[in-house]
């Protein structure tokens, strides 16, 4: 059943019979958008180095979130700021302009992480998310604060759709199966993440599957799957799937494409293996104190940026969804004074707009007359189940290692 049916039918669900059907349209479709069970992930991950006691760890020792005290704190922030971080106005948006030939470096960023990315003649889809709710139930998670800037049938054909993780921001169920349809290039994803995709449709001929370090060649691009210091998970049984970075390098050109990460000095040494890249597509949004380890801040892209060795960066992992308690514009703000400060240079597109790196326009300030939301009760949804959505964030934030 198309994602927009099954949407509008949970809806309806939920109008006719009250606080009851609000449950189970909540939970319209879970099964699903959840992915494949732990039980067939451990069976195609156990043999990974960085998999041991039935999970995924980072190198260096990465708590989700700071010591138990932050629970509390992360719970009334999330009952007192949840609307901070919404836009003052309309996001505005730019017409992609794709040519029919790919060109030699050039960066489209559609929102969040998903991005198309033209290199040396060919066309590498990122972490792509066009549903309208990033979350495992239409009812329940963040919507987009933008309409995505293209259909997803418009895109052009695609040489290769790379993966970061699994989180519902960056792997989209309905995005999928728009894709499966659409177009006809493999999907590289990190260990375990094959087994979503199997779970909803994708042919094994289309999954490539690499752990940190392993390559896979389409065309002449050579795919670098690379260390990230993040987590996985899409349901409560957290690290069954790996994450990653991204190294895209032609034979003129390389990127590099951070996905969601924490600041880690594995980028020193990728930028000396593999780098210096022409351009750094890197998260500098929905960060926090509580989560420092997992979400790197502006600053620490901008440090991450020097490590690899990057030419011009690009943020991404903000602008499309409210997943922290900053202000709207406060990552681009923070990113171009640290910049500003180290020599960086930075491009700033807005979602849709395509950025030819060879022959790029001026730094254009678009964000600004945006701004920030200034009335914390704008947000979509407000008050619709907030008690139920409490109680149920309650027993999730518990539930979350220390």
């Amino acid at each position: 059943m198309p994602f927009h049916v099954s949407r509008r039918a949970a809806l309806t669900a939920a109008v006719l019979v009250g606080p009851v059907g609000w449950v189970t349209a909540a939970a319209w479709g879970l099964p699903t958008a959840l992915g494949a069970s732990r039980r067939r992930l451990q069976r195609v991950v156990a043999g990974s180095p960085h998999f041991s006691d039935g999970t995924f760890h980072n190198t260096l020792p990465t708590p989700a979130l700071t010591p138990a005290t932050a629970r509390d704190g992360l719970l009334r922030q999330w009952h007192e700021e949840r609307h901070v971080g919404l836009p003052g106005g309309p996001i505005p948006l730019a017409q992609a302009q794709l040519p029919a030939d790919p060109a030699e470096l050039a960066v489209t960023w559609f929102g969040h992480a998903s991005a198309l990315l033209e290199i040396d003649g060919q066309r590498v889809l990122l972490d792509p998310v066009w549903g309208h709710r990033v979350s495992p139930s239409p009812l329940v998670g963040p919507t987009r604060l933008h309409e995505p800037p293209i259909a997803l049938e418009d895109l052009p054909p695609v040489d290769a759709v790379v993966i970061s993780h699994d989180h519902y921001d960056h792997l989209d169920l309905p995005t999928v199966r728009t894709l499966l349809r659409t177009q006809t290039a493999p999907w590289v994803v990190p260990l375990g993440i094959g087994e979503h995709l199997r779970t909803w449709g994708v042919p094994d001929e289309r999954i490539v599957e690499l752990d940190w370090d392993g390559e896979h060649r389409v065309g002449a691009l050579t795919l670098t799957c690379t260390e990230a210091r993040h987590f996985s998970g899409r349901y409560f049984h957290r690290n069954t799937t790996l994450w990653a970075s991204w190294v895209v390098a032609g034979r003129e050109h390389r990127v590099f494409f951070g996905g969601d990460t924490g600041y880690t000095p594995a980028f020193a040494a990728i930028g000396a293996r593999l780098g210096p890249f022409d351009v750094t597509l890197l998260p500098v949004g929905a960060y926090n104190d509580a989560w420092h380890a997992i979400h790197m801040d502006p600053e620490e892209a901008v440090r991450a940026h020097g490590d690899l060795g990057g030419a011009v960066l690009i943020p991404i992992h903000w602008a499309t969804f409210n997943l922290a308690f900053h202000r709207w514009a406060e990552p681009v703000q923070r990113l171009l004074a640290a910049a500003a400060s180290r020599g960086v240079e930075v491009a700033v597109p807005r979602p849709g707009e395509r950025i030819d790196l060879l022959d790029r326009p001026p730094l254009h300030d678009w964000w600004t007359a945006v701004g920030s939301a200034s009335d914390p009760r704008t947000q979509d949804g407000a008050g619709v189940g907030s008690s139920v959505l409490v109680r149920a964030l309650s027993r999730l934030v518990a539930l979350l290692p220390d």
